[in-house]
């Protein structure tokens, strides 16, 4: 999940993009109780993911409109340093 597609999103999308990532999250930690989690990864992206969508909900909520840089922007930017 990218924050560039996060940005276009509305605020009542992404308030339910949190919480079915929050409902992954859970069910995740079930499955490792029990012992059926195969890709213990999926903590770590589901958790980024989520730090994603706040970040994105907070620049909504104060109005900051962040300009979507690739990475490859910001290389050329570096280089011609």
């Amino acid at each position: 999940m990218l924050a560039e597609d996060l940005r276009t999103k509305t605020e009542d999308e992404l308030k339910k993009t949190l919480v079915d990532l929050k409902k992954q999250q859970m069910n995740l930690r079930f499955q490792k109780t029990n012992g059926q989690v195969s890709n213990t990864s999926q903590f770590l992206v589901i958790r980024k993911d989520v730090a994603r969508v706040k970040t994105v909900l907070q620049e909504k909520k104060a109005g900051v409109n962040v300009s979507a840089k690739t990475k490859a922007d910001t290389a050329k930017t570096a280089k011609k340093k």
